[in-house]
């Protein structure tokens, strides 16, 4: 495993474009409880129709015939609406990073279609006063100079020595924006430090015919998983990512003490498959499996007896059907389990995919691994078992893999650059709202005020350091703070630290004192210790946004904008949640501050200090508690 990358890809903002029908759209729920549907999809002939309708609008949104449309996927939407995913296609190439995601009432009619721009300068564009920007081999005709089995072969220069596929190399060839930055208006003569998110807009300088390959291979016990874009016209290696979507080292269900599991009994004795969660996957329901130290699945584990582990640490050299080897297992169960309950209660959302689609964990991977990852060949999460941290299914891990597997079936962020920052805070921010909600029940269709403690992996670092702080990033000496132009070069780990930074403004506050964790320079307006909405309503913004207005190439003022969207949508514009997304955004150097009106509710210092009680185990008034 590689803990820091430093792969960089230019990626663009999405428009939106609302049709009339967008005042139609239902609102969603004002107080707690399910707000997504249930799992869906269009058959043929309703897609057929769906693709005809978006093809006669081609004109009016300035493109030409070749520009069209495929469906990538679907998944429920809020409050009974359905989101169908759409590539852009140019005679018939996918474009890069580039798609329509657009939002159907229940009677299959588009409510509104949020569109990257990417495809914008491709063909002859209606009303345009220049030539389109194109590149050798899109113009006349798309054929590539580089064949598939070149693209693979320049794919996998520079792989380990003896690296093997863990499935076969695969290749797409596509049209590959490269983007540039421009300065918006009024920003021209800004200095670099002085820059706001908003004051860099992304463009296409120019086009061209490429290979995407994905590479799933092993080297020994290490997991090589990379996308690779390649010229389709000289060879050269365009873009390179890796795909491993990770947290370093984490860990802690070993300290929940005493768990219910939910078991299957079959052919004599027990086994870890969760009847009452998720149907179908490799399994047949959610699952734990033992890798056995190897780098597959492995079995799902089983047991003569329905009492698992001892809660403590993997003792290395020990079997991992002991109950010392059965307790990772526990951790791994019990996140999955409380992660799926928090999307369906809280949410409605079902499984990762939003269509209750089982996955599975498989524990023990390699020997002494200080890492967790999600797996897109499997749809499934890895664990290992720690050596500078204790295992790594604690909690909030484990919600933050499975946040992977739902961004995976949605918006998809590439993974790299701000998307890839972006990408890793979906996932940080699911582990925290997993966290809350196991240690309040894991009961109920709301999260809880109380429970997390806003810093990843705390329970399982044995030098006491968490891996990421949300409150204030720049505590682990690589993440910064606030959004800056030099943000799409550090590594996704690192580049996620901005918007978890927001997410904790957004649920709890800031702070007006310049010497606390909470404090923003950039909060200029009124009051200057902002309000936060509580974890409950901003997690309920945050998975709307990133679900169902969210593009692959979304960067953060794209974000913002899809934020103030969703908070708008969910609890009326002009509300205190959308004044709090600007505030909190703003606090993290993207868009400008604005003044809020007066809070009703605790005072946010108070909730902070609760919150910091809570993480610290000091007990706590109960009559200060409550939800939001």
């Amino acid at each position: 495993m590689i803990p820091t990358k430093r792969f960089t890809t230019a990626l663009f903002a999405a428009a939106i474009l609302c049709a009339p029908l967008c005042a139609s759209l239902p609102a969603a729920a004002q107080g707690a409880g399910p707000m997504m549907g249930a799992p869906y999809k269009l058959d043929a002939r309703a897609q057929a129709a769906l693709l005809a309708e978006l093809t006669a609008r081609r004109t009016a949104a300035g493109l030409d015939a070749g520009h069209g449309y495929k469906v990538q996927s679907q998944h429920p939407g809020v409050q009974g609406t359905q989101v169908v995913r759409l590539a852009h296609l140019y005679k018939g190439l996918r474009i890069f990073g580039s798609e329509s995601v657009v939002v159907l009432d229940q009677k299959r009619q588009i409510v509104s279609e949020s569109a990257s721009p990417r495809r914008m300068k491709l063909g002859k564009i209606a009303g345009a006063a220049v030539p389109p920007v194109t590149a050798p081999g899109i113009e006349p005709a798309i054929k590539p100079t580089v064949g598939r089995a070149a693209a693979i072969a320049a794919a996998r220069k520079g792989m380990a020595t003896g690296a093997v596929n863990v499935v076969a190399p695969r290749a797409e060839l596509l049209i590959y924006p490269h983007m540039g930055q421009d300065r918006a208006p009024g920003a021209e003569n800004k200095a670099p430090a002085e820059l706001n998110a908003l004051d860099l807009v992304e463009t296409v300088d120019r086009y061209e015919l490429a290979w995407l390959v994905r590479l799933r291979m092993r080297s020994g016990e290490q997991p090589l998983y990379f996308d690779v874009v390649v010229s389709a016209v000289d060879g050269r290696v365009i873009a390179r990512w890796s795909m491993v979507q990770t947290v370093t080292g984490i860990g802690h269900s070993q300290y929940n003490g005493q768990v219910p599991l939910s078991t299957t009994f079959a052919n004599g004795s027990y086994q870890m498959l969760d009847p009452e969660r998720g149907k179908g996957g490799a399994f047949g329901a959610m699952a734990v499996t033992n890798a056995n130290h190897g780098t597959s699945s492995g079995r799902v584990y089983s047991n003569a007896a329905n009492t698992w582990g001892d809660g403590q640490q993997f003792v290395e050299g020990s079997s991992t059907t002991s109950p010392n080897g059965q307790t990772a297992a526990v951790n791994a169960m019990w996140g999955l389990m409380n992660t799926y309950d928090m999307l369906k209660n809280v949410l409605g959302w079902r499984a990762l995919d939003g269509q209750d689609t089982a996955t599975h964990i498989a524990v023990h991977v390699n020997r002494g691994y200080d890492n967790a990852y999600y797996s897109d060949t499997c749809r499934c999460m890895f664990i290992g078992d720690g050596t500078f941290f204790t295992n790594l299914g604690a909690i909030d891990v484990v919600g933050h893999e499975m946040g992977h597997g739902v961004t995976a079936a949605t918006s998809d962020l590439v993974y790299s650059g701000e998307p890839g920052g972006l990408n890793e805070s979906s996932s940080d921010i699911a582990g925290e709202a997993v966290e809350a909600y196991a240690r309040a029940g894991g009961q109920g269709d709301s999260l809880p005020v109380l429970g997390n403690d806003w810093m990843l992996g705390s329970e399982i670092a044995r030098d006491g350091q968490p891996l990421r702080w949300m409150a204030k990033p720049s505590r682990d000496g690589r993440s910064p703070d606030a959004w800056s132009s030099e943000l799409r070069g550090l590594d996704v780990h690192y580049s996620s630290g901005p918007n978890n930074r927001m997410f904790y403004f957004l649920a709890q506050g800031s702070s007006a004192d310049s010497e606390h964790e909470a404090y923003s320079k950039y909060l200029t307006a009124r009051p200057a210790a902002m309000n936060g909405i509580g974890l409950d309503r901003a997690y309920r913004i945050w998975f709307q946004a990133s679900t169902t207005r969210f593009t692959s190439s979304t960067n953060y003022a794209d974000a913002r904008a899809k934020m103030i969207e969703a908070a708008e949508q969910l609890y009326g514009a002009g509300g205190r949640e959308a004044i709090a997304v600007r505030r909190a955004y703003a606090a993290i150097n993207v868009g400008a501050d604005v003044d809020e009106p007066e809070a009703s509710g605790p005072p946010v210092e108070s909730t902070m200090r609760r919150v910091r009680a809570t993480a610290l185990n000091v007990p706590v008034n109960p009559s200060s508690a409550g939800r939001d």
